[in-house]
């Protein structure tokens, strides 16, 4: 037995009439008006006239007169915007009840387009951030959680109110950092920018990825640490079940039973999301390596614009303008005979090498035209010029360009290559342990073995994960690699350098040139090791 599609119940759709306003004429003066309703709605004002609604439009879009006005709104309740009741507040004779008086407000529909419509302004104005101080706060309650399950009868209160905070500032830092990379890739490739607006910002664009790649390598692995530490011993899954418990307690009495399993599951996926943005597993790496990994490889983008808009703006042509001036050309050519030159001139498309075609031939041609489909044997002879068959060209040949001599610039650039390599290997050598040693023992480094550092301690921190003690990471070019193992004894570490120290939890640590071609292998401890 077969069902008519037909008869089908037909799909319960909702109603979008409420946006017709947007796609008609005067589509300004309904968005005008709409904005009036909302903001009277502020001012707690529900019912509005139509002298009311005109005399609040702007005085540059305001109608002459109200009948405009009127006519707008009657289209608004029409569509479902609006909805009309008489007027009957002012009425003062048996005449004025036949008259046409309404006052306006909101309906439900119609908020909900404006809210839908607010929403969708407030997602194409954003260009999102990337919260270096949203880390910080999210440590800080990180350490605040630790702090309450730590106690014998951790407060759901406490719990609560931290857990929310912490939540709140993880999801706008994600929100924020996947809006302000979209706005930088638009950036980047120069959508919606202004030329001169990004060359006068790149500079503080730069810095500004390179200050929270660094904040973001390390509170990104402070972060993960106290997120394995919390993990330990169920302590999340103690705090998640006191937080669902208090939310429940305000459910309706018809849902009180399962309000704190489906409170649990809420919060335990929050949770969960945290959690694998900051902390790889498996195959899988974190949301943050991914982010440091996006805004790294931005930087030389950012650079390659640059150069290409310097380009541009030294005079420098590019096919594309070529080909406007082309355009440009034919439009001011006088005649179709200069057309067909310039176009033979453009693009190479001139005649047989060994025709002359001079004046006298043009003359010929046109008083004794030869069809196209006369065959070769058939048609008069040509003209070869007699050097062409001598020397196999028709055009004498000059002297050729002098060679310019670019060995020097070889050189240099070599010389700044060998600078540079003998600079990358000289901290490779500074960074490399010989063994097994304290993080507390490298002592005091250079700029440039410090950047190094902070690379492959941000490496094997972004592979951390919690229930483990120990890792191996290594660099992205392959010629570094590290052995992290946490230490029990608390005490903290400081690494020197002529900006400043760096401090924090003391570890073992082993740190191996690759590259070494004198480098005998041992034998390599796990790479995790379980509590």
């Amino acid at each position: 037995m077969t069902t008519d599609p037909s008869r089908q119940a037909p799909i319960d759709r909702p109603d979008y009439t409420p946006f017709t306003h947007l796609t008609v004429p005067n589509s300004d003066l309904y968005r005008l008006v709409m904005g009036t309703f909302l903001a009277a709605k502020e001012r707690f004002a529900v019912h509005l006239r139509p002298e009311d609604v005109h005399a609040a439009l702007p005085m540059g879009h305001r109608p002459v007169g109200v009948d405009s006005v009127a006519k707008a709104l009657d289209s608004l309740v029409e569509w479902g915007n609006l909805r009309a009741d008489p007027d009957t507040a002012r009425v003062t004779a048996v005449e004025d009840f036949y008259r046409k008086r309404f006052i306006y407000q909101l309906t439900r529909a119609g908020e909900a387009a404006e809210e839908a419509l607010a929403g969708y302004d407030e997602a194409l104005g954003r260009r999102g951030a990337l919260q270096a101080v949203a880390l910080h706060d999210i440590v800080t309650q990180l350490r605040a959680l630790l702090v309450i399950a730590a106690e014998e009868e951790p407060d759901a209160a406490k719990a609560h109110l931290v857990l929310s905070s912490l939540t709140g500032r993880f999801e706008a830092l994600a929100e924020n950092a996947r809006a302000f990379m979209g706005s930088l890739q638009r950036t980047i490739d120069l959508h919606g920018v202004e030329v001169e607006a990004f060359l006068a910002y790149k500079d503080q664009l730069i810095r500004y990825l390179e200050r929270f790649i660094q904040d973001l390598i390390t509170l990104g692995g402070r972060i993960a640490l106290l997120i394995g530490e919390l993990e330990g011993q169920g302590r999340v899954t103690t705090l998640l079940g006191l937080v669902a418990a208090r939310e429940a307690a305000d459910a309706a009495p018809d849902e009180t039973e399962s309000a704190e399993a489906r409170a649990y599951v809420r919060w335990l996926a929050r949770w969960s999301g945290l959690a694998a943005w900051f902390v790889s597993g498996g195959d899988r790496e974190s949301q943050a390596r991914l982010l440091r990994g996006r805004a790294l490889g931005a930087i030389p983008q950012l650079l390659a614009v640059v150069r290409q808009l310097n380009e541009r703006r030294a005079g420098r042509s590019d096919r594309s303008a070529d080909f406007r001036t082309l355009a440009r050309w034919f439009a001011e050519a006088p005649d179709d005979a200069a057309r067909h030159r310039l176009w033979r001139t453009a693009f190479g498309l001139h005649p047989a090498r060994h025709l002359t075609v001079d004046a006298d031939a043009l003359a010929e041609r046109a008083a004794r035209p030869v069809p196209p489909s006369t065959p070769w044997a058939e048609a008069e002879p040509l003209r070869i010029s007699p050097q062409l068959r001598r020397t196999g060209s028709y055009e004498r040949r000059g002297k050729p360009r002098k060679v310019q001599d670019r060995s020097e610039d070889r050189r240099l650039l070599a010389d700044i290559a060998d600078q540079q390599t003998a600079e990358i290997t000289a901290a490779r050598g500074r960074l490399e342990t010989h063994g097994v040693t304290r993080l507390s023992g490298l002592g005091e480094l250079d700029p440039l073995a410090f950047g190094l550092f902070l690379q492959l301690l941000g490496d094997a921190l972004a592979t951390w994960r919690p229930g483990i003690t120990s890792t191996i990471a290594t660099s992205n070019d392959g010629s570094m690699e590290i052995r992290l193992s946490a230490l029990a004894d608390g005490t903290a570490a400081e690494v020197h350098t002529p900006g400043g120290v760096f401090r924090g939890p003391d570890h073992r640590i082993e740190i191996t040139d690759l590259t070494r071609t004198d480098r005998t292998p041992g034998p390599r401890p796990p790479a995790q090791e379980d509590r």
